[in-house]
């Protein structure tokens, strides 16, 4: 009995060391302030898109090297063989008094080097330059995924930067409910406020703490999201290095704009390239009908055995004419269909890029007059809760202004948050839509 009370004791200290272990380590796990550049570069390390479009990339990389092995490389391969045969001479019409129908067994070996290269092949080297084409676009995809990733997370790091600014305005109003309480209860301990100002300071402050938590709670929620998609494990404790705030960006004209997208929208330009890839592949069907040039030979050595070889070989140019190939035909129809399909998702396209340039910019115009119109708000609702305090310290009114300026105030201050992450919204949009987003994101946060 005391042996196993020994051992229980044992355990249980084992257990409440290695707690205590981890309740030091989980306090002293730093937390890991994380910049808007920070969570887009681990973005692109760890999101999947990346690494398929990367994988695409080695593919068409793949394929432009074997097409250029076959249009300018030369081909070499050896043979060698031993053969035993028989041959009925009658077969092959040889016959002559006192010769065999059949002559044989005999053997023969044969070791040979055989070489093909081809010197005019118009069809083979309109499809390399096709395979360049496609790697092109392979690239210019990666970089559209690139784009689309980095405009989503900091969507995402937008939305965290928001409801981080509103747990710290519902924190303010938390501290104002307490002061108005404070006041309410000193006022009616000193005979100068009733106890309904006492109750309505109490529901007040109950209703901003209840503001407080779902503010909180909100923040951590966008912080666990940022994390998945970073990457990071959601035990990681997170905090946004970055606050929102309001940056105006200098006014551009939409013409202007709408032609620097073109030439720089990845999405845009890989379509171009899949465009001129499929121009490549018709001027290969059209050189199906031009001859090709090539030059064949081997080099080897033949005989009835290994010790009676002898050195042989083969040197000849190699002209191919093509005289019936119908084939051809279907495939120039296939191929004249697919550039006209390009040619309509261009023009669809052009017509986004000049709607989503145009777009953003509305918005983007419209946001920073609501910032101004939201910070005047803001600003008043923070002078008219000043004022209704002042008058229920002087006994001049009751605490009902106090709280009524209390939820104009909240009201003005998330007036303004809407206002301010509409404006950062609106300038992420521009950079998608400008193209190469990563590069336009630095620039507006400096107002550029």
């Amino acid at each position: 009995m005391m042996k196993s009370l020994r051992y229980a004791g044992l355990i249980l200290l084992v257990s409440l060391t290695l707690g205590a272990q981890h309740v030091a380590l989980a306090q002293t796990q730093q937390v890991y302030r994380l910049t808007l550049q920070d969570a887009i570069q681990r973005a692109l390390a760890a999101n999947v898109n990346t690494l398929l479009a990367n994988e695409r990339i080695a593919e068409a990389e793949g394929t432009r090297a074997r097409r250029y092995a076959a249009a300018m490389l030369p081909r070499v391969n050896a043979q060698t063989y031993a053969n035993v045969q028989n041959r009925d001479l009658q077969a092959f019409g040889i016959s002559a008094p006192g010769f065999p129908d059949v002559v044989g067994p005999f053997s023969n070996y044969d070791i040979r080097i055989y070489g093909q290269q081809n010197l005019i092949d118009l069809a083979s080297y309109r499809s390399l330059k096709a395979s360049e084409r496609a790697l092109d676009s392979s690239k210019l995809d990666s970089q559209d995924v690139r784009d689309w990733i980095v405009r989503s997370v900091a969507e995402m790091y937008l939305v965290a930067e928001s409801a981080t600014a509103r747990a710290s305005a519902a924190q303010t109003r938390v501290t104002d409910a307490e002061t108005l309480l404070k006041l309410a209860t000193d006022k009616h301990d000193a005979g100068s406020a009733t106890g309904v100002d006492v109750l309505r300071a109490q529901v007040q402050l109950a209703n901003e703490q209840q503001a407080l938590l779902i503010a909180e709670n909100a923040r951590k929620q966008s912080l666990l999201v940022l994390a998945r998609n970073l990457g990071l494990s959601p035990s990681v404790p997170l905090e946004l290095a970055e606050t929102l705030r309001y940056a105006a960006l200098a006014p551009r004209g939409p013409d202007l704009l709408v032609q620097d997208a073109l030439s720089t929208r990845a999405d845009y330009l890989a379509l171009m390239s899949q465009r001129q890839s499929l121009v490549e592949q018709q001027r290969a069907n059209q050189a199906r009908w031009y001859p090709k040039l090539s030059l064949n030979g081997n080099f080897g050595g033949i005989g009835r055995n290994i010790g009676s070889m002898r050195p042989t070989g083969l040197l000849q140019g190699q002209v191919d004419v093509p005289v019936f190939d119908r084939d051809r035909d279907g495939e120039a129809q296939e191929l004249a269909s697919r550039v006209r399909s390009i040619d309509d998702r261009l023009a669809d396209m052009r017509r986004g890029v000049d709607e989503e340039v145009r777009e953003a910019l509305l918005n983007l115009d419209s946001a920073a007059q609501q910032v101004e119109v939201s910070e005047q708000g803001q600003a008043l609702a923070q002078r008219e809760l000043a004022l209704a305090q002042d008058r229920f310290q002087e006994g001049t009114a009751n605490n009902v202004e106090v709280v009524t300026a209390q939820d104009e105030l909240a009201r003005a201050q998330e007036n303004y948050i809407l206002a301010v992450s509409s404006h950062v919204d609106a300038k992420f949009a521009l950079a998608r839509a400008l193209g190469n987003t990563e590069k336009n994101l630095a620039a507006f946060a400096q107002g550029q």
